[in-house]
């Protein structure tokens, strides 16, 4: 029997190419090879911290060639242990024999993969030229976030925002030596109605986009908000703009970023414009005018942690 192959979070962190990573994903949405099962999501309570945590349980199989299941925990409270709210780890199967090649810690692929689908994302919905960024959020993706867009846009500035301003100076320190400027503000509402894309990874139940500091042209990525009873943007954020989701099978369910407009009646499943498999593909377009608003929400797919799977663990291997 093989020996199963251990990638720890410092391999994922080291070996890193987004440019690489987005064009793995794109193949893959582009492709209908990898069976999806909708994931499991279950919330469980924690009454130490008086919050719910919540355990997902995410598979995708790619028939005899590989498999693998995501088993990660989300616990909102960890900043008080100086944790990430993510902890999890990926198993990654021989799809033909069933056997365990690797097991990678989940934290940082989570983290890359996430980072990438909204850049592949924002490579067909935000302006090409789009030059600026505000990132809302100063949590483990931030960074990965500014990364990941700059790849695919000609950022020049970015913009920080956090409920620490030192966390998001912190940040902006990570860059200094980066091709962009990267500020840290202390009000959304400084920079929000200025920027070319607007970035939001937080835990909020409480909306921070708002649809009245938008103005045309711009492209909104919502990454956090994993739950039915958490939005980053607000009803009139949603009723200005084109509306796009990384899959229809999670996107519309999982979120109240989407589910709560849904069940509103501020908006209408059939006016979603696409997902990544129809932009992907080609069978639908992304951004058609400059003056537009784009909105992207991502919940995570299993179809994006094992096109990461695979691209670590063949870079572990040099297969």
């Amino acid at each position: 029997m093989n020996e199963i192959v251990q990638i720890n979070n410092q391999f994922v962190e080291e070996n890193t190419d987004f440019r690489e990573l987005i064009s793995a994903l794109k193949s893959s949405f582009n492709s209908n090879d990898v069976i999806v099962p909708m994931r499991h999501h279950h919330d469980f309570p924690n009454p130490k911290v008086e919050a719910d945590s919540t355990l997902l349980l995410m598979p995708a199989w790619n028939p005899s060639k590989n498999s693998g299941v995501k088993i990660v925990t989300v616990s909102p409270e960890n900043g008080q242990f100086d944790l990430p709210s993510i902890q999890g780890t990926y198993i990654y199967f021989d799809a033909i024999k069933g056997t365990v090649k690797a097991i990678l810690e989940a934290k940082s692929l989570t983290v890359k993969r996430t980072a990438a689908t909204s850049a592949l994302a924002s490579s067909y919905l935000s302006k090409k030229d789009s030059k600026s960024l505000l990132m809302i959020g100063t949590g483990a993706l931030a960074p990965n976030l500014i990364k990941a867009h700059a790849c695919v846009r000609p950022i020049k500035t970015v913009y920080v925002w956090g409920r620490n301003f030192e966390k998001a100076q912190a940040i902006c320190n990570q860059f200094k030596k980066e091709s962009f400027n990267c500020i840290p503000i202390k009000a959304i509402e400084e920079k929000i109605a200025g920027v070319d894309i607007i970035s939001c990874a937080t835990l909020s139940k409480i909306p921070l986009v708002l649809g009245k500091n938008l103005n045309q042209g711009q492209h909104i990525d919502l990454v956090g908000a994993y739950k039915k009873d958490m939005r980053e943007s607000d009803d009139e954020a949603i009723s200005k703009a084109n509306v796009f989701v990384d899959t229809f099978q999670g996107g519309l369910k999982e979120s109240g970023d989407i589910f709560i407009p849904l069940k509103s009646g501020v908006l209408k499943e059939k006016n979603i414009k696409a997902d990544l498999f129809d932009l992907c593909s080609g069978k639908k377009h992304g951004r058609k005018l400059k003056s537009e608003i784009t909105l992207f929400k991502s919940v995570g797919h299993a179809l994006e942690d094992l096109t990461a799977a695979d691209y670590y663990y063949n870079k572990f291997t040099n297969e």
